[in-house]
């Protein structure tokens, strides 16, 4: 699993014991620094929240994850346009500045908290057999609670996307985004045609490795693997792995994309407002309204132009269903009047791991949470932006490699490793397990016997699985949860190429380098697969379908095609068919997934994805609008409805245990009413 680094429980624990000291004052004084680090060196503070919005804006974009916050800070670009921006959670914390602290932020109020339904092919080692899906419900999204990894993907990844008929999206188009975006300050790299220097997203190392990781890249070379840059002219190979962070902490796409327009007079940001559908005119089919609930009102606000949906692959099929658009006989199962068929949250993918690989070293040279001093790590953290809290959520290495499975006259491997110094048992059970939702039986036999030993993983991750999920609605209820099928290795295949990826994994481990640490495999077998023969190919099946892990990059519900395609639904200007005025611009778009993790992806379609709106609003002369002046700073937002809120239990965080919210929304006050003055001006554009 991608691991981290948990020093909150040994702060806390440091705290208490100088309190008889006298000297309480020091942690104190530590937090609050570490606090208040970013609004005091950066030019850019916190975005605002606005709470007097607009009735009508030129575009309205769902979702400020990372690809929203790029969209918007795009959009706004264009000084004339305004843009709104919502997004259903707060600003991010104090605590997701630190780049360590990553799974502190996973089942928070930071975190939507899905769950995968139960099955018996995957995740059988996990509570009930479902998988934790974590997803951003904060400013910047998932880029806040991820593990900050750089991975582009894979040249053959988007020669893919081109192939399948979606022109411009071909590896030399997409490769001008990555850079665009992009200020990599890594000196090595300086010099490279492949990467950015001066964009918004800081790209660079932690600057803090244990010795295991070289030991790591080391094994890759012993192996005939290159220590290459896996973002540059070819991926196969091995490498320090690179981050999105800016002096030691985590540079989420709020501060990259948003902190530095806050100040832009066309812009606003709506936080903590739910959106709940997506008002779409029948006679036009065009997207006229955004409807979203804050502080216990609804809101309805108009969009002059373009309505984007930028939720994520599992909120932007769901907003969608809500709103009409999906699978007619889904739709009408829940009473929702259909306005357009499409196979909206089908072929979904995931990247899928095996998790719990473990090995155990002679030398203290792992992450071990009870070794570091919390006054020590803090200063190195608060005052010198080094040291143990900045490295990538644990993990140090990446690397790409092919199985029997993959076609190695090209460069396009199958499997990706991700390599942490620590693993399930080094926080001693205090975080690892409870974020992967493990079974206390399984920590319990097999990884508690190791608890705050030095250790180490590898996690082998599938990169192309040929298995496709799906989301469904749970009910016509906008606060209820999504119904999440991963449909882990449904293609037998899936499974295959994931147990071939283990086994380079154990040649990795064995390495020469690896002696001088005494390195060796944690040898207790699962208790669900002590019938099989510890590490043969039957066991590491075994151990794949029972420590099941997501690396949280589900994609693809919305997909992007032609039109002859079935199953699109967006062209390949990302707008969805049959309706106008709607686009999707996030990780729900991917026909495919790409080979890596999918964050840095992300933020390319959305660089591009602004462009493409760019290019139909500026230039091409189908698109026309008529300009009202609706902008006046008395007027708040249109359609303000009171609602009363219904939870059963008393508190509007709770859960079912199916994931959904006992919440039930009863709006009144159901008409708009706007006032606009008449057509001043109307915008002619020439054709692209």
């Amino acid at each position: 699993m991608v691991l981290n680094l948990l020093f909150i429980t040994t702060v806390i624990k440091s705290t208490f014991g100088v309190v008889t000291t006298g000297l309480w004052l020091i942690p104190l004084m530590l937090a609050a620094i570490t606090y208040y680090r970013y609004d005091a060196v950066d030019p850019e503070s916190r975005p605002l929240d606005q709470l007097n919005l607009f009735p009508e804006y030129d575009f309205i974009v769902v979702g400020s994850g990372s690809a929203g916050a790029v969209v918007a800070n795009r959009l706004s670009e264009v000084r004339k346009w305004k843009v709104l921006l919502i997004e259903a959670g707060p600003d991010e914390n104090e605590i997701s500045d630190v780049p360590s602290l990553a799974a502190y932020l996973q089942l928070s109020k930071l975190d939507w908290a899905y769950k995968t339904e139960p099955s018996n092919k995957a995740c059988l080692g996990m509570q009930n057999n479902r998988c934790n899906w974590p997803r951003g419900r904060v400013l910047g999204g998932s880029s806040v609670l991820n593990y900050m990894l750089y991975v582009r993907g894979n040249r053959h990844d988007y020669q893919t996307w081109a192939s399948l008929g979606n022109t411009g999206w071909d590896y030399d188009q997409v490769l001008h985004y990555f850079k665009k975006s992009e200020d990599n300050r890594n000196p090595y790299l300086a010099k490279s045609a492949y990467h950015g220097r001066g964009g918004l997203l800081t790209v660079q190392e932690s600057p803090w490795h244990t010795p295991l990781v070289a030991a790591f890249v080391e094994a890759g070379t012993q192996l005939g693997y290159d220590n290459r840059d896996i973002n540059g002219a070819q991926q196969a190979g091995f490498m320090i792995a690179q981050g999105t962070i800016r002096r030691g902490s985590r540079c989420s796409t709020a501060k990259a994309f948003l902190r530095p327009i806050r100040q832009r007079p066309n812009f606003h940001l709506s936080m903590n407002s739910h959106v709940t559908r997506v008002i779409i005119e029948p006679g036009t089919m065009r997207a006229q309204a955004v409807e979203f609930v804050k502080h216990g009102k609804v809101y309805r606000i108009s969009a002059r132009r373009e309505v984007i949906l930028s939720a994520g692959a599992i909120n932007t099929p769901q907003l969608m269903m809500l709103s009409g658009l999906g699978p007619r006989k889904h739709l009408e199962k829940h009473g929702i009047k259909v306005m357009q068929d499409l196979p909206v949250g089908e072929n979904m993918q995931d990247h899928v791991g095996m998790g719990g690989l473990t090995f155990l070293v002679d030398k203290p040279v792992a992450i071990v949470q009870d070794r570091f001093n919390p006054t020590a790590v803090t200063f190195q953290y608060v005052l010198r932006e080094r040291g143990p809290m900045t490295t990538l959520g644990g993990v140090e290495g990446l690397a790409f490699v092919h199985t029997p499975y993959s076609n190695r006259s090209i460069d396009w491997p199958d499997i990706q490793f991700h390599m942490a110094p620590a693993s399930i048992n080094s926080d001693n059970g205090a975080r690892v397990k409870k974020v992967m939702g493990l079974k206390e039986s399984v920590y319990q036999e097999v990884y508690h016997p190791i608890a705050n030993k030095d250790s180490w993983t590898i996690m082998p991750l599938l990169l192309r699985p040929r298995s496709r999920g799906t989301v469904r609605l749970r009910s016509a209820n906008p606060f209820h949860y999504p119904v999440i099928n991963a449909n882990y290795f449904d293609d037998p295949l899936d499974v295959k190429t994931l147990v071939e990826g283990a086994k380079i994994a154990l040649r990795v481990a064995e390495a020469e380098v690896f002696k001088q640490f005494g390195s060796r495999v944690w040898r207790k077998p699962l208790p669900n697969c002590k019938q099989h023969k510890f590490l043969s190919d039957a066991y590491l099946e075994c151990q794949v379908r029972t420590i099941s892990m997501t690396i949280y990059h589900p994609c693809g519900t919305a997909k992007m095609g032609p039109s002859w395609d079935p199953e699109a639904v967006v062209d390949p200007r990302l707008r969805v068919y049959g309706v106008r005025g709607l686009r999707v611009i996030d990780a729900s778009i991917m026909p495919t997934i790409t080979s890596g993790n999918t964050n840095a992806p992300v933020i390319m379609i959305a660089e591009k994805g602004a462009d493409l709106i760019k290019e139909d609003w500026l230039r091409n002369p189908e698109y026309k609008v008529k300009r009202r002046d609706v902008y006046s700073d008395a007027e708040t937002a249109a359609s303000s409805h009171s609602i009363s809120i219904t939870n059963s239990s008393n508190s509007s965080s709770s859960r079912d245990f199916d994931g959904s919210s006992n919440i039930t929304l009863t709006a009144t006050a159901a008409t708009t009413t706007t006032t606009t003055t008449a057509a001043t001006e109307t915008e002619t554009v020439t054709k692209s």
